[in-house]
């Protein structure tokens, strides 16, 4: 906190009108923005739009009292403080540089021609499990911006991080002098800004000028040249790189950089495939080594790594709603920047908002949603609906009774509760802290216009397990698998469907699947068929069951329920029978003695193996050759546990076929969403019906083409549709020319030409009554998804889970 009358002196200003001394919080430069007037300075600066000192009038109707300027003003501003200055950005600088030298933490600056708040938010992300951070908000990096996000460091903070952008020649001396940086980052160097310097090589010597007096310099080693060599932390090809870059492996939704670092190979995996997002996550990574976090620490954390979306969006949303989606920050200055956003938009609409706990402000809770209760009675919020323990017990009592207010204590609260009947006609703001996943409320929120749709019958699915049920004896236990969506069909509603109808383990691929469960309210045991090392802390902290298949994963999950201080943890073991695949052999079966004691880390549930064609007679001999060795496995296991666990091997489709393998629990897949080997033995009914509508009509001639690269070519006179489904809904190109077929009117209409990305266009000749806007089928009670994967040579568990999740789903219960 600073006195109006120690700035006076830092500013080397005076005082024009002087009425009494007091404390200083808030920095304010446009009339327009202000929300707190209390403890407010208002520094009239000149742009290229305007002059600050027009404005001063509107600022004082506003209620501020505090000025600096530097041009005469009117004197009949009463009970004001008004200091003059040579130059108000100036003397801006001078404020920011003062206060940043009484602090003495590390500071991160970052600079380059892109990718500085891309970095700056990651680090942030990378960085905020271990210090107390400040950081720019949004993209505040300019002349103003940069004292602006200094001006928010305080006693509470331990790691500073700080963008700087330029545009000409001789901005980055005063940006340096208010940063100080201790730790530079330089992203790359690209055209941007190119018309203010007179070479690439000026405007690189400018830009590294914010590093003249910081210890370490981190960036790839062509852009840092210049500097000697305990100044950098270089990466690059070369081995003389601090961190040499030996491969980049991309994926389709993940990248494998692999390098030497200290002479030792290293290697961290990113979410993330595209050349800029690489260049950023390796700058990030120099960053997290040079703090010396070790690689098991930093691929933790980079596997957590989000898009970072400085935007404020505006979309449709529910009943005539509309969204502003700023769902990933929650600080006070994007707050007063999302707030007049909202304020801007003259939509008519009720003024909503949704508000998380802010953390990590550096304020006492109670001054901080004072504050907070200010800004949005300014804004004319109308109704607030707080999300967090913190907010809910503090804004309620802040606020006149004219807001309607709405309390939930976490995310998952507000979830539980939400009724679209509560949202209507508003023009709603979502805002709140990472931690929060408030992307989830926006998703509730939003307007789905996709008219490709998954229909999920959920009498299908009780039905089913009743059909499979009559082939079991009462005491055989049930472990449906609803991994990968449930096939596509919806993780929760599936399982809470199947919970109701007792069953008595789900079964999923990953533990975020049974995160996403036990969140939507499953109780019943969750067992992880491909538990991780990173998931490890998700698992106990939802009580999910990880199958543990090889001695590497068994050890690194007893040394971690060891650090907690955990004994007994329920696991499932895999056993390797023919699949050749995940499980331990009959040879690693006798190397478990030492941990699976009674009273020890592990309490096994169940030991299992996979039939590798169960389906199939011909493969009958090797079926129970697989039961064979699954025995001896289960033997073995016996001798080392004194108590007794589940045996189960069959699936689907083994239920049908090898009752004798039935065990103590079978595990149900595909059979439960209505897809049945031929045997016919049940009456299985269809779970899933994916059905799309056409978008237009058009009648072609013979010799016209149709789709991509014209493959679609007509013989005779010809009636095409398209329909509103491609490839990126997850009908596969496959089905391209003629391979696929779609239903209507009872009729089958086979595709034209090549699968698009969003359209699909069928040859509807002959089929009467067919009109714009009219449902196709692509699979379900009528056209059997079994039919389709044949056509494709492909199996329904292929097309079920490639459905994509734009595709809106549908679940009804009669």
């Amino acid at each position: 906190m600073y006195t109006i009358n120690a700035i006076c002196n830092i500013v080397k200003g005076k005082f024009i009108q002087q009425q009494h001394d007091v404390d200083i919080e808030h920095l304010v430069y446009d009339s327009r923005l202000i929300t707190s007037t209390e403890g407010s300075l208002f520094f009239a600066l000149h742009t290229l739009q305007r002059d600050g000192h027009y404005y001063i009038e509107e600022a004082f109707k506003k209620g501020i009292r505090n000025f600096v300027v530097d041009k005469e003003v009117k004197s009949d501003f009463v009970d004001c403080n008004i200091i003059k200055v040579a130059d108000t950005l100036k003397a801006l600088h001078q404020l920011a540089a003062n206060h940043r030298n009484n602090f003495n933490i590390p500071v991160i600056s970052i600079t380059g021609s892109n990718g500085k708040t891309i970095v700056k938010e990651w680090l942030y992300q990378l960085l905020q499990d271990d210090h107390a951070i400040v950081r720019s908000p949004k993209s505040f990096n300019s002349q103003l911006g940069v004292p602006l996000s200094v001006w928010q460091i305080n006693s509470t903070h331990e790691l500073a991080i700080i963008e700087a952008g330029i545009s000409k020649a001789g901005e980055m001396d005063s940006l340096e002098k208010i940063i100080k940086p201790t730790i530079g980052v330089f992203t790359n160097l690209g055209q941007a800004h190119d018309e203010g310097f007179p070479s690439q090589d000026e405007k690189l010597r400018e830009k590294i000028k914010l590093f003249q007096n910081s210890d370490i310099v981190i960036g790839q080693d062509k852009f840092l040249d210049s500097l000697p060599r305990d100044k950098k932390f270089t990466w690059g090809k070369a081995d003389s790189n601090n961190l040499q870059i030996i491969s980049i492996e991309s994926s389709t939704s993940s990248t494998i950089i692999h390098g030497s670092f200290l002479f030792y190979p290293t290697s961290v995996v990113i979410p993330f495939i595209d050349e800029a997002s690489i260049e950023n996550a390796i700058n990030c990574w120099c960053v997290m080594l040079y703090f010396e976090y070790n690689e098991q620490t930093i691929n933790d954390r980079f596997a957590s790594l989000h898009t970072v979306d400085m935007r404020l969006q505006l979309g449709s949303g529910i009943n005539h709603c509309t969204i502003i989606n700023d769902s990933y920050s929650a600080d006070l200055t994007s707050l007063q920047i999302a707030l007049h956003f909202l304020l801007q938009q003259h939509t008519g609409q009720k003024r909503t908002i949704i508000l998380s706990d802010f953390v990590e402000t550096g304020k006492p809770d109670e001054k901080l949603y004072e504050l907070i209760a200010h800004h949005i009675i300014q804004n004319k919020v109308e109704k607030v609906i707080a999300v967090g323990k913190s907010i809910s017990s503090h804004l309620p009592a802040l606020l006149p009774p004219a807001v309607e207010v709405n309390n939930f204590y976490s995310t998952e609260d507000f979830i539980k509760n939400f009724k679209q009947s509560d949202f209507v006609n508003e023009i709603i703001l979502v805002k709140g802290a990472r931690q929060f996943q408030f992307e989830k409320i926006v998703q509730m929120l939003e307007t789905k216009v996709h008219q490709t749709l998954l229909q999920i019958d959920l009498n299908a699915i009780a039905h089913n397990l009743k059909e499979y049920r009559k082939l079991l004896k009462p005491a055989t236990k049930i472990m449906a698998m609803v991994k990968a969506f449930s096939y596509g069909s919806g993780g929760a509603e599936i399982a809470n469907i199947l919970q109701f109808n007792n069953i008595d383990y789900l079964g999923v691929a990953y533990a975020d699947e049974g995160v996403a469960l036990k969140e939507a309210g499953v109780s019943i045991p969750v067992m992880v068929m491909n538990a991780e090392e990173s998931s490890f802390l998700n698992i106990i902290n939802h009580n999910l069951q990880p199958v543990l298949y090889s001695l590497f994963l068994l050890r690194k999950f007893e040394g971690f329920l060891n650090q907690q201080g955990i004994q007994g943890y329920p696991v499932h073991l895999e056993i390797e029978t023919g699949m050749n695949r995940l499980g331990f052999t009959l040879h690693d079966c006798n190397l478990l003695k030492d941990h699976f004691k009674e009273g020890g880390t592990f309490k096994i549930q169940s030991v299992f193996s996979h039939l590798v064609a169960s389906e199939d007679a011909a493969q009958d001999d090797f079926t129970i050759q697989q039961a064979s060795v699954f025995s001896q496995a289960i033997e073995i296991l016996q001798q080392i546990a004194s108590y007794p666990f589940l045996k189960h091997i069959s699936n689907s489709a083994a239920i049908i076929r090898h009752p004798q393998l039935h065990m103590d629990m079978v595990r149900l897949g595909i059979g439960l969403y209505g897809v049945e080997i031929e045997t016919k033995k049940l009456n299985l009914q269809p779970v899933a019906t994916l059905r799309s509508t056409i978008a237009q009509i058009r009648n072609l001639h013979a010799g016209d083409t149709v789709s991509y690269n014209r493959t679609g070519v007509l013989k005779e006179d010809t009636v095409i549709a398209t329909v509103r489904i491609g490839y990126a809904d997850g009908y596969s190109r496959i089905f391209s020319n003629g391979t696929g077929k779609m239903l209507i009117n009872g009729k089958l209409a086979p595709v034209v030409g090549s699968v698009c990305m969003d359209m699909t266009m069928i040859n509807i000749t002959g089929i009467e009554g067919v009109k714009d806007g009219d449902e196709v089928f692509v699979f379900g009670e009528s056209l059997p998804v079994a039919e389709v994967a044949a056509w494709a040579n492909t199996i329904p568990y292929e097309l079920m889970t490639s459905v994509s999740q734009r595709v809106k789903r549908i679940y009804y219960q009669e």
